[in-house]
């Protein structure tokens, strides 16, 4: 069996790993710079593929003749796609004998496009899964070969959750491919009826609103934990959250209502805020943060 795999975020990482030994090459993104001093990092999938001593390749663009010829070249049995990053065109998706295989992080037709996990919290969705899809020139609009659903966790954080159904994906991968590379296995066309778009996340987008409710909220800051990351405008500077949980105390929006644990009321009930970092400083507990700014209950934030 051959392989090449297709990845960047860590999403892909359990399921490279399942799949090493019959991976003949990862394709990844480019180094990218990160971090204050903006130096050049590999993509997770490149580290790993690396300590794998897997042969890597990085093109800026996949669709260049160059590149193409190289897939070819490889006499692939299929294409294994999780977390990449770019569309795929048809020439290289028939560069491979069984074309690409898309390990997707939702329940397909639902939520197709870059950021399905953080989407399905945004929208207080109860139960995903990951699709395994057998691709075409669409976006994520292929056969379905099977889905393994699971039920969301009422406090997971877009984090957790991403990291659970990676193992779900890597399980899926393990089970499917001999199947796939024999010819064996099951093709069923999406429906494009129930079909919803799962969009790139932008940053504002992670910013809590006081005059929205707090579970509308409490979702948002789910969808955003890690990345990019929650935050809300107070009087007293702007405020990341990093560890919360849904209160049903009710009170003026913006105002505290406890201090231990730091609650904050909002449109609709409240958000204990446990770990938060205030602009310009470090982590603290919530606790911490409002006896340092002398916050008391009815102090208001806006």
């Amino acid at each position: 069996m051959s392989l090449i795999y297709f990845g960047t975020g860590s999403f892909a990482l359990p399921a490279l790993r399942a799949l090493a030994g019959d991976v003949s090459l990862v394709v990844t993104q480019p180094d990218r710079p990160t971090g204050r001093g903006m130096r050049l990092q590999p993509s997770p999938v490149k580290t790993l593929a690396t300590e794998l001593g897997i042969r890597v390749e990085t093109p800026e663009k996949s669709r260049t003749p160059e590149f193409i010829a190289l897939l070819e070249a490889e006499k692939a049995d299929a294409l294994i796609v999780a977390s990449y990053g770019q569309i795929l065109s048809q020439r290289i998706l028939d560069s491979a004998r069984f074309g690409g295989i898309n390990l997707h992080g939702s329940i397909l037709p639902r939520y197709r496009g870059a950021a399905p996990i953080q989407r399905c919290i945004l929208n207080g969705e109860i139960e995903t899964g990951v699709t395994l899809m057998q691709m075409d020139k669409g976006m994520d609009t292929g056969d379905v070969i099977h889905i393994s659903r699971t039920a969301i966790g009422s406090d997971e954080t877009y984090g957790e959750l991403q990291d659970r159904l990676a193992a779900i994906a890597a399980d899926l991968a393990a089970e499917w491919i001999s199947k796939i590379v024999n010819g064996d296995y099951p093709r069923v066309a999406q429906s494009g009826e129930f079909a919803t778009i799962a969009p790139k996340i932008e940053k504002a987008e992670a910013e809590l609103s006081f005059a929205r409710s707090a579970s509308e909220e409490y979702n948002r800051f789910r969808a955003f934990t890690p990345a990019p990351g929650a935050f809300v405008r107070t009087s007293y500077g702007l405020l990341r959250i990093s560890v919360a949980r849904l209160s049903f105390l009710d009170g003026e929006p913006g105002s505290i209502l406890l201090t231990s644990p730091l609650t904050i009321a909002f449109g609709d009930g409240s958000l204990e805020i446990h770990e938060v970092q205030p602009e310009g400083k470090k982590r603290m507990s919530g606790k911490d943060f409002a006896n340092g700014a002398r916050l008391r209950p009815g102090t208001c934030l806006v």
